[in-house]
């Protein structure tokens, strides 16, 4: 059990729903891949070095820089990108196809605190000593994942004029969380998600494995996602690239986020054809048109 101050709900993988979610997540293949063999190696280090053994007959100096690289990954990009259902869900195809068992947590926004002087720095190192704790009495063959949501809220740079004191004291908590993850080998991934990355700490962004750039799906990806998601209804191809590109910038400068679709399009379209009628083309480019794209969140 998880202290509920601290994490929302926690999820054990591998898990149908977990790999429902991953696949929901058309268009997003480049990332998929580079993150999983990414998390992988981390995750399981002995697997990079077994590669080098038999590829080269030693391990090569190269492996051993992988050990030294902090499990942190950082997501960032617009609302609705994919960014947080990514970041629950992509440790899914680690735990099958590597057969280990994988705890996802989430850090609630509660362990911000409500801004009482040592609050924050002291939820966060709480926080941080469960997860470590955790980690350590982690059997062979388990691994855990701790997602961090809006973590500009909690990492903020530091170089801010106006940061107040207590909330760089509470980055510092956060690094040193980290930091220790990063030094005792264990095996945790830590995701932070943003839609501000520019605001995060250097010191944050400069320990991270690697950065994931989340954009709003292209032309293509949207026509990928819409075939996904409309199978069996029967439209042809030049229906889906009409949907598609209905979906994109029609003069605004952005189009639908992947939630926009999701979310609000789809489910439009389906309600405005049931009962009485099939689901067609005409009915998608309606809601696309009645439920146009939220607008991109815009860093300050």
């Amino acid at each position: 059990m998880v202290n509920s101050d601290m994490f929302d709900e926690e999820l054990e993988l591998p898990d149908a729903r977990a790999q429902r979610r991953y696949d929901s997540l058309v268009g997003l293949d480049e990332v998929k891949h580079a993150l999983v063999q990414n998390a992988a190696v981390l995750l399981d280090p002995d697997s990079l070095r077994a590669w080098s053994m038999k590829q080269h007959g030693v391990v090569l100096p190269v492996v051993a820089a992988f050990a030294q690289r902090t499990p942190l990954f950082v997501f960032a990009g617009d609302v609705g990108t994919g960014k947080s259902t990514l970041a629950e869900s992509f440790a899914q195809q680690i735990a099958t196809q590597h057969e280990i068992e994988i705890s996802v947590l989430r850090l609630s926004l509660r362990a911000r605190g409500t801004g009482a002087v040592g609050e924050m720095t002291r939820l966060l190192g709480e926080a941080f000593d469960e997860v470590v704790s955790r980690g350590r009495r982690m059997p062979k063959g388990h691994a855990l994942v701790l997602v961090i949501d809006e973590a500009d809220a909690i990492a903020q740079s530091r170089e801010l004029g106006q940061m107040h004191h207590e909330d760089r004291a509470g980055v510092n908590a956060l690094i040193r969380g980290i930091d220790t993850i990063a030094a005792e080998g264990l095996p945790i991934l830590v995701i932070m998600c943003t839609n501000r990355l520019n605001a995060l700490d250097p010191a944050v962004r400069r320990r991270a494995a690697s950065e994931f750039q989340f954009e709003r799906p292209n032309d293509i990806q949207r026509a990928a996602l819409f075939t996904a998601t409309l199978d069996g209804a029967g439209l042809v191809e030049s229906e889906i690239r009409q949907i598609a590109e209905a979906a994109g910038d029609d003069g605004r400068g952005y189009g639908h986020t992947y939630s926009d679709i999701v979310n609000r399009v789809l489910p439009a379209a389906v309600l405005s054809s049931c009962p009485s009628r099939a689901l067609d083309a005409g009915s998608v480019i309606a809601a696309i048109t009645a439920h146009p794209p939220t607008p991109p969140f815009l860093e300050k």
